[in-house]
């Protein structure tokens, strides 16, 4: 018996995990992968933000400074083991390649994170044709260039960020494409490949992935307002890698089998689990936190776990009512500065339009 199970060891299982086990509650992860950290060890550019969220350190570094915060806190990490069933009374089925077994928890928080979007495209399937997951895997994890020469599909910060990583391997980037008019990453991100060389064709998508047996030339074409395809204007690009980076959507599975109520907000990723200001869903004792309560950066999702660990801790009674708003409180302020400006501010006005439906819903079923 455990007082939380946490499922997910990224930044936002983590947080979740830490908090509660420094009230006093005892605490396990489970996590599918073979390490713990989630994105953070894939991220070797410094994070923006404060002394709060780690502002100027390398994201592997803040991995590896959450991991030392988790053990010393008494975190216990159950790696390779995959949750396949949740079931009432805080039951939760997890698997090894060896056994599978039950765990008991009072709190669950789901820290389930996302996967990556794809392109139906021509070619879709020749090797050499990746997602921008697979792309940081292999170069800053694993130390393999996946190519010579890289087209890239998306101009939010992950295509931008990764297009630098792999300029940063000795690949050349001949082009990021992005359907939208604008570039949809932070300026600075874009300002970063643009010095190098790198041009970003806007209004532009991928037609065609050419090759016999592997990925060997790309083609692109301009598209109009509606996103249509201009005929005329398609262009051949030579490139052994096409690295698609065109959003995330929340893992949903674990959430749904419990009975979460879902709700959808385009904004936030699709469809995610109905929860409050407090990340409760509808299914009393469990929580959500990070990309599974809504798509946005891993600073966020830290502080999300965090404020989930919180609650969990004050619902288990380690924290008294007045300490524990005093903590979420804090917790609150630091998300609502990470929610401010051109990107943020999409994404406050819908974790609002959340709360609200949250509460007027009433049934809480």
């Amino acid at each position: 018996m455990y007082d939380v199970i946490v499922v997910g060891a990224g930044p936002a299982g983590l947080g979740a995990a830490i908090e509660a086990a420094k009230a006093g509650a005892s605490v396990l992860i489970l996590d599918e992968n073979d390490r713990p950290g989630g994105q953070l060890f894939k991220q070797i550019h410094k994070f923006f933000g404060s002394g709060d969220h780690y502002a100027g350190t390398r994201g592997f570094r803040i991995g590896e400074n959450l991991l030392k915060e988790a053990a010393d806190a008494g975190v216990e990490i159950k790696l390779s083991t995959r949750v396949w069933g949740l079931y009432p009374g805080g039951i939760v089925a997890a698997a090894t390649e060896e056994e599978s077994r039950l765990y008991h928890g009072r709190y669950l928080i789901l820290a389930t994170g996302a996967s990556e979007n794809s392109l139906v495209f021509k070619g879709n399937t020749l090797p050499g044709v990746i997602t921008a997951g697979a792309a940081q895997t292999m170069v800053n994890i694993r130390h393999v260039r996946p190519g010579e020469t890289a087209v890239v599909v998306g101009s939010g910060n992950v295509g931008l960020i990764v297009s630098y990583q792999l300029m940063q391997a000795g690949m050349d980037v001949a082009a990021i494409v992005e359907a939208a008019p604008e570039v949809t990453g932070y300026a600075v991100h874009a300002a970063k490949v643009r010095r190098a060389g790198v041009p970003i064709l806007t209004s532009h998508t991928v037609v065609e992935g050419r090759g016999e047996r592997e990925l060997e030339a790309v083609v692109i074409a301009e598209v109009d307002d509606r996103f249509r395809v201009i005929p005329g204007t398609e262009q051949t690009i030579k490139a052994d890698t096409l690295c698609v980076a065109v959003g995330l959507t929340p893992r949903t599975e674990l959430s749904a089998i419990a009975g979460c109520r879902m709700a959808y907000s385009p904004a936030l990723g699709g469809r995610i689990p109905a929860h409050n200001e407090d990340l409760e869903t509808t299914k009393p004792g469990i929580l959500i936190a990070g990309d599974l309560s809504g798509i946005e950066e891993a600073s966020t999702a830290l502080d999300e776990g965090r404020l989930a660990g919180t609650k969990a801790a004050e619902g288990l009674g380690l924290l008294t009512p007045a300490a524990a708003e005093t903590r979420k409180a804090l917790i609150r302020n630091r998300i609502a500065a990470l929610r401010q400006g051109r990107f943020g501010d999409k994404r406050r006005i819908a974790k609002q339009v959340l709360w609200d439906e949250y509460k007027n819903r009433g049934d809480n079923t």
